[in-house]
């Protein structure tokens, strides 16, 4: 290759990768904070049985199901005023005695809270399958998105993320109980 050649490449390329360093984060630019998550006691156990009443039996038993854990993350979407997050709900689901064939739906919910205050409330029915021979299953529900409203005053660590199931009154009311609350 001839001296002159190489000379205007040297020169060239660093103007060719110039578009290059626009790509990727922002300098300094951290990832959004996201909102703190976070299950209420009362509320991440469902035992639903056969039968009115509070008095049950083991027999009576339909489905058992725990909540574990809620998974989210965050990211910087188009709209500077929405915050794009996803939110996992994993839970523990056992088939009861009274429980008649192998599916059945777990009733969880979402909700977006600022301070004491429920903005947003949805329920989400997971559908539960058992295989055969198969009584007790970990799972985890669909991905759910959600948009936060914020600005420069107000980010996302403002909200909380409550998830749990959707209890009777009679479910909460056991729940509390077994809580000593």
């Amino acid at each position: 290759m001839s001296d002159g050649l190489c000379s205007a490449i040297r020169l060239c390329l660093p103007l060719m990768l110039l578009p290059l360093f626009g790509c990727g984060p922002e300098r300094n630019a951290f990832a959004p904070q996201c909102p703190n998550v976070r299950l209420i006691p009362q509320l991440a156990d469902l035992n639903r049985y056969a039968g009115a009443g509070p008095a049950h039996d083991v027999t009576d038993l339909i489905v058992q199901a725990r909540l574990m854990k809620i998974d989210g993350s965050c990211a910087t979407g188009d709209d500077k005023s929405m915050l794009p997050a996803k939110v996992v709900i994993s839970f523990s689901v056992q088939r009861g005695p009274a429980m008649r064939g192998r599916e059945a739906d777990v009733p969880v919910f979402l909700a977006i809270t600022e301070g004491d205050n429920v903005l947003t409330e949805q329920a989400y029915p997971v559908h539960v399958v058992f295989p055969p021979n198969v009584d007790r299953l970990t799972m985890s529900s669909p991905e759910i998105d959600m948009d936060l409203p914020v600005s420069p005053a107000k980010t996302a660590a403002a909200y909380s993320v409550i998830a749990g199931f959707q209890l009777t009154p009679d479910e909460l009311a056991a729940n509390r109980h077994a809580s000593g609350g």
